[in-house]
């Protein structure tokens, strides 16, 4: 939504977030559903504020660090609210995913570990079979 008006400088069409952030436009309206931006309406038309850009940043950087939609909807919940509180629901929040991917990261080595045993294994029994 570009225009020389520069009150319309920070909106932002659909389309544009989008285009800008290599999603579909289903996505952001699936987002808008759950509450997490809410754009104004003209008409029938979306128009999101530099408020719902900054929101869908943080959604998408949530969702690829693996955070639950729940746990970006708290998080956005304090965007406006006491900043201390913000930073230690993050930080929780933080803290919590990374033991989690600490334990699937431990998981994963053992799974490894197991899996190249019984490959060599096999590969022994192949080349000097009993």
């Amino acid at each position: 939504m570009t225009s020389a008006d520069p009150e319309s400088a920070d909106l932002y069409s659909i389309a544009d977030l989008a285009r800008e952030f290599g999603i579909s436009t289903r996505a952001i309206r699936f987002y808008e559903s759950k509450g997490l931006i809410s754009p104004e309406r003209l008409g029938a038309t979306r128009v999101f504020r530099r408020r719902d850009r900054a929101r869908l940043i943080l959604i998408l950087r949530g969702k690829r660090l693996g955070f639950s939609l729940r746990d970006i909807s708290d998080y956005l919940a304090l965007y406006d609210a006491d900043r201390s509180q913000q930073v230690n629901l993050l930080a929780e929040k933080v803290d919590e995913r990374l033991q989690l991917l600490e334990q699937q990261l431990a998981d994963l080595q053992t799974t490894i570990a197991e899996l190249r045993e019984i490959r060599n294994l096999a590969r022994e029994r192949v080349i000097s079979p009993s």
